[in-house]
């Protein structure tokens, strides 16, 4: 029998509360086999804030992460952004919350090889209202100079730049990043978080990343680990260091 996780005391208690997961649940079946993702996952994004969500692979990271941006819906439970129940909305619905209140950032850039740097951003800010220029997202990401370039024409990090520009153009409420420095070396990473901090900083984007790397927590004012589709801490970090200052 194995042993229960110990009690997480909720953080952030009476702070605004952008994303909400209650007691989520996720079932894959495969084949004959139950495969349990998530098992009764609890969790509260708040405004404004950098949250790093820690845990091994198959620990259910990537699961909630796409749970609470609408691309995928839970077994059991309820997720909400803000007062909009997620887990009752239509197919349309969640495109619609996807598209104008969601930026996503993946390990692997999605860029389109035949678009400029450019156009790729601009294929998100023609979708939505009120975003910002691609000259601006991209000038805030550090590629200014780049904007005309091909993805083949740009190292691994300008283009996990320019799909950060990507997400952030249409102002997002909530950015959600997914092993963002996962296919980058240790320089480059450490340039792309400095990336997502200072978004983060500025435009005030509720911001979670997720990562099976433990040393860049120290950089988030909140970090939770996950472990088994258990939620096994959630720890206010009252001292958050520079992306330049990780070492991993």
């Amino acid at each position: 029998m194995t042993e229960s996780p110990p009690p997480v005391v909720p953080d952030h208690e009476g702070a605004d509360v952008v994303l909400r997961a209650d007691e989520v649940t996720k079932i894959y079946a495969m084949g004959e086999v139950e495969v349990h993702a998530l098992r009764g996952v609890s969790l509260s994004l708040h405004a404004s804030e950098l949250m790093v969500l820690l845990g091994a692979s198959g620990s259910g990271k990537s699961t909630l992460l796409n749970l609470m941006g609408g691309l995928d819906t839970p077994t059991g439970g309820q997720i909400h952004y803000r007062d909009q129940e997620l887990t009752a909305a239509t197919d349309r619905e969640l495109t619609r919350y996807r598209r104008e209140n969601v930026g996503f950032i993946f390990q692997f850039y999605n860029l389109i090889p035949s678009l400029t740097a450019r156009e790729n951003v601009a294929l998100v800010t023609e979708l939505v209202d009120d975003p910002m220029s691609p000259e601006e997202a991209l000038e805030r990401v550090g590629l200014g100079d780049r904007m005309d370039h091909f993805p083949s024409q740009l190292s691994g990090g300008e283009q996990q730049r320019v799909a950060i520009a990507r997400a952030v153009a249409k102002k997002p409420a909530v950015l959600l990043c997914d092993e963002p420095t996962g296919a980058l070396d240790y320089k480059t990473g450490v340039k792309v978080l400095e990336v997502i901090a200072t978004i983060n900083a500025e435009l005030g984007t509720t911001t979670a990343i997720i990562t099976h790397n433990v040393p860049v927590g120290a950089m988030a004012e909140r970090v939770v680990t996950l472990s088994d589709g258990q939620l096994v801490s959630d720890v206010r970090n009252e001292s958050p260091v520079s992306p330049t200052e990780l070492r991993w």
